[in-house]
């Protein structure tokens, strides 16, 4: 190990305790399309709705997810980088995705 790596190892300060870098969140960039697809794998059967390809931070993610659940009257939640509302309701959630200034490409089956 040379004298470099050892001067980026983990610091303790006296002052906070151990020192941790700051994580930056990285989000995927959007091409402006929203892909909206059916999920039912691993759901014991019952159908949600996945939304992704917003390119949108966690805050922003959560935000329309709320705005989407009221309009479609379910739940749902915020997974990584995908929406995810529970139900078939593709045409809500087209016309609110829509009116939020997305084009909306539905996917697979």
């Amino acid at each position: 190990m040379s004298w470099q790596d050892q001067l980026s190892q983990l610091v303790y300060s006296t002052d906070e305790g151990k020192i941790t870098p700051e994580k930056v969140e990285q989000v995927s960039p959007s091409d402006g399309t929203a892909k909206v697809r059916r999920e039912t794998k691993g759901r014991k059967g019952k159908g949600v709705i996945v939304i992704s390809g917003l390119g949108l931070d966690q805050k922003a993610l959560k935000n329309l997810a709320s705005t989407l659940k009221k309009k479609a009257g379910t739940g749902g939640s915020v997974v990584d980088e995908t929406i995810e509302i529970q139900g078939d309701k593709r045409d809500v959630i087209k016309a609110e995705l829509e009116k939020a200034g997305y084009k909306v490409k539905f996917t697979g089956g």
